[in-house]
């Protein structure tokens, strides 16, 4: 019999920390919650102080007696789940499940899984934090008092199997905003023009800024026509060169939220699987005896901080110092606390910088070591030294016509030597460097090139920009944004398009009935007020039940007035314009969770079903009868396949083109990079490039 038993959430931390502690101490997994609402009713008395009702969660029932029997054989019951206000209400569930004081020295939290922190954290075990429950417990009784009072009346006026949340139903409507942006868009005239400029046959770029020392746009082509009369010949004399020094500081240490922005840009990784692969890396790895074998390789990933400990910042000096050279040593600035951020424990990093991503290659899969990586190197250049570039300015002047051209080399790369931050557009952060210009010296222009534009919409929202807009709003925590993204997209209220989210036709009906009868649901400002107020009884600055009992009063008025006046909706089914192969019934489209679909009227005699057929213009190759179409996959991946299948099994990831290959006339395909779009022969090696 073991003297303690230590209860943590998954199985993978249990072996971890069971090896760390020795024999007096067994240590089991929860699974998780235990406990919960019930899935079948509200489940919250709401005349009784909005009392919830909590139930063994189905399928938990062997878990919770394997625990209980444990339990009865320890002297002590430790709780250590994640150290957040998710981990402190699963405490609790087992606190009450299992008979054990809440109020006791039960309760064990560690932000990262290596033998010292485990150790030291049973040598300061605490009480149960009431008021984190209390703010977990309010955001759950909130949302199923929105979800359970809200989805029901989808059901009955417009379509079975409907729902809206409190968070997820913004997010949906930020998504149909920007979308409603873009379709209202009028794209507005400008111009620009660049000159390609000669120095000893030094070729550099310059572009027009104004006239007589003021900026000057231009709005259309009569404005360049004046200016490109205006310019004499083809010499510019330098009026003017600018050098300085300009720091550039790195990136700070990785939050939940900028670490699924960044693996999003750099190694195309959806908030989902980010946080999943995160969850395998800080619960432990087996690296091997050698190697001290199970070992969280980093701190825990829910987090807002960009703190950092005193002793990972002496060991990244360190690091650094005998691995770069101490001119490459950074100070460290904590910054100001941003409104709105917990702070409860340390940025994401490594556990130790000494167990580098090369060393580990060959342990973690492919995913594990390229999601180590990121945070290693960002990590670690956080700790390091500016970077130094030498800018330079130059003005060049033609008849009063003043012409403009930049660039910068990196004198000194700092922290760039491991780490450049990640761009939502991909713009490349190569030097650009000048020919040595001196004042009073004349160039010539060996091509001035006028070029027309037009203002460009606001893009659709990629996972990332949505996080990121997400946080900068005040919508949802940590923990909360990539189970939002998730589940806006299993409910078919909003769908990708190469990597952007797009508002699904059910996504907007359900949105424009929340928004008329429920503004407040999807109010941005008010969500965001829900969350510092959430964060406000975490602090214990709140009573739980008056924060929600002030909500659910105007709410409930809603909810009533809603069910007299909504009207019913009904989605009618679409004629297609073809009949049924089967049965010989017209087909119509019909709404489903990912969209429109093709469905047999005569329904349910019929079940004939057939996606929609996006024809590309290409004939296919092997069949020669059929279109290429696109199709996705089950995982919602695009590919392309002929229109005759199962006939004709022609498949293919890459988009076919609609001309043949020059050289040896068989099929062209598109392959597309985040820096080009190729375009390659399928049987030979023609190749021809297009910058993105």
């Amino acid at each position: 019999m073991s003297d303690y038993l230590v209860i943590v959430e998954s199985p993978a931390k249990a072996k971890t920390i069971e090896r760390y502690l020795g024999k007096k101490y067994t240590v089991k997994a929860s699974m998780g919650h235990v406990r919960d609402l019930p899935k079948s009713q509200m489940g919250v008395d709401v005349d009784n102080q909005y009392e919830p009702k909590y139930i063994t969660i189905r399928g938990k029932g062997d878990v919770l007696k394997d625990l209980k029997k444990a339990a009865k054989k320890a002297k002590k019951i430790y709780l250590a789940a994640d150290p957040d206000r998710e981990g402190e209400a699963i405490a609790w569930h087992l606190a009450h499940a299992l008979n054990v004081d809440d109020q006791s020295q039960c309760r064990v939290v560690f932000n990262e899984i290596t033998k010292e922190s485990v150790k030291d954290s049973f040598k300061h075990p605490r009480k149960i934090n009431e008021d984190l429950v209390d703010a977990q417990q309010a955001r759950r009784i909130l949302d199923r008092l929105v979800g359970y009072n809200i989805s029901p009346l989808l059901w009955k006026k417009v379509k079975k199997g409907l729902s809206a949340g409190r968070v997820q139903s913004v997010a949906v409507k930020m998504i149909i905003d920007r979308e409603n942006e873009i379709k209202q868009f009028k794209p507005e005239e400008y111009w620009s023009i660049t000159a390609d400029f000669l120095k000893d046959q030094e070729p550099f770029e310059g572009s027009f800024y104004g006239v007589d020392g003021k900026k000057q746009e231009l709005a259309n082509e009569q404005d360049v026509d004046k200016i490109m009369n205006t310019l004499s010949e083809d010499e510019f004399t330098v009026d003017k060169v600018n050098k300085r020094e300009r720091k550039k500081n790195p990136a700070k240490p990785f939050t939940t939220s900028s670490l699924q922005q960044e693996a999003a840009r750099k190694i195309n990784f959806r908030a989902k699987k980010t946080m999943m692969i995160a969850q395998q890396l800080y619960e432990g790895i087996d690296l091997g005896r050698k190697s001290g074998g199970i070992q969280g390789l980093i701190t825990y990933m829910r987090t807002d901080s960009t703190r950092i400990s005193e002793s990972a910042k002496q060991e990244a000096k360190t690091y650094i110092k005998d691995s770069y050279g101490e001119s490459y040593l950074g100070t460290y600035k904590q910054g100001k606390k941003q409104e709105g951020t917990q702070d409860a424990h340390e940025a994401i990093r490594p556990t130790s910088v000494l167990r580098d991503p090369k060393s580990l290659k060959s342990i973690l899969s492919r995913d594990q070591y390229r999601l180590y990586k990121l945070i290693w190197e960002r990590f670690l250049a956080s700790q390091m030294a500016p970077a130094v570039l030498d800018t330079m300015t130059v003005h060049l002047l033609n008849n009063d016509v003043e012409f403009r051209a930049t660039g910068s080399v990196v004198k000194f790369n700092g922290f760039m030597k491991i780490y450049v931050e990640g761009t939502d557009d991909n713009k490349k952060t190569e030097d650009k460097r000048l020919p040595e210009l001196e004042e009073g010296i004349r160039v010539k222009a060996a091509k001035i090139t006028p070029n027309q534009h037009f203002t460009q919409p606001p893009p659709r929202y990629t996972e990332a920009r949505l996080v990121r807009t997400m946080e900068e709003k005040g919508i949802g925590r940590p923990s909360t944004y990539a189970p939002t993204l998730d589940t806006i997209q299993r409910r078919g209220y909003v769908s990708m398009d190469n990597k952007r989210f797009v508002p699904t036709e059910l996504g907007t009906i359900v949105i424009d009935i929340v928004e008329e009868f429920f503004p407040e649901i999807i109010n941005v400002d008010f969500t965001a007020k829900m969350e510092n107020d959430l964060d406000s009884v975490e602090d214990g600055q709140k009573n739980w039940i008056h924060l929600i009992d002030h909500f659910y009063q105007d709410f409930s008025k809603r909810l009533e007035k809603a069910e007299q006046e909504m009207e019913t909706i009904e989605i009618k089914d679409e004629p297609a314009g073809i009949d049924c192969e089967k049965c010989g019934h017209e087909m119509v489209y019909k709404m489903g969770r990912y969209g429109k679909f093709l469905a047999c009227s005569n329904f349910p005699d019929c079940r004939n079903t057939k996606p929609i057929l996006k024809e590309i213009g290409v004939h296919c190759p092997k069949c020669k009868t059929g279109n290429i179409v696109e199709r996705k996959s089950k995982k919602r991946r695009v590919f392309y396949g002929c229109d005759q299948f199962p006939e004709c099994d022609f498949v293919s990831w890459d988009k076919p083109i609609a001309r043949p290959c020059p050289k040896c006339n068989e099929l062209l395909v598109e392959k597309k990079s985040k820096k080009e779009t190729q375009v390659q022969c399928t049987s030979c090696d023609y190749k021809e490039s297009t910058q993105n």
